[in-house]
């Protein structure tokens, strides 16, 4: 079955913007991210149709723009002050605590929370998604683990405890 571009953009566009925006926590460079997603997806739309997971295939090349996005930033580009973000039914508070704590996470080691948490991948496809061996997935999942729970406890993190 031949799957349309303009069809799968509408369906997944609004997944893929949240994905973008719990990676980079700017609602307007996730949308930027997520448009160029698209627009790379586009170009290799018939290599991408063949894939077994096309939603996956779509949060694999959202994740390696977002990675390029972070490699090419400029050291002088201004962090906005106020991050807005769409309401949310269940405990915003909660939510908004648990971004900011993901936040101070380095960029990597937030991806990979965000793709086995977040997009529910498994350490197999992280560590295929990143190009990192699995054990520096499983590594990275469990110190960042341990320093989202300290952050949020306000404890000071013991990483070999």
């Amino acid at each position: 079955m031949q799957v349309d571009f303009g069809g799968f953009a509408s369906a997944s566009s609004a997944r893929l913007h949240s994905s973008a925006f719990q990676l980079c926590r700017d609602w307007h460079l996730a949308q930027d991210l997520t448009q160029t997603t698209l627009a790379k997806l586009f170009l290799s739309w018939e290599r991408a149709v063949d894939s077994d997971n096309l939603t996956a295939y779509a949060q694999k090349v959202l994740l390696r723009v977002y990675l390029d996005h972070r490699r090419r930033r400029s050291s002088t580009e201004a962090v906005p002050g106020v991050l807005r973000e769409p309401s949310y039914s269940v405990s915003p508070e909660l939510r908004m605590t648990l971004l900011d704590a993901l936040a101070r996470l380095p960029g990597r080691d937030r991806a990979i929370v965000m793709l086995r948490y977040f997009a529910d991948h498994s350490v197999e496809e992280v560590a295929q998604e990143l190009g990192v061996p699995i054990t520096v997935v499983k590594s990275q999942t469990r110190r960042s683990l341990i320093k989202l729970r300290h952050m949020l406890s306000g404890e000071r993190p013991t990483l070999f405890a």
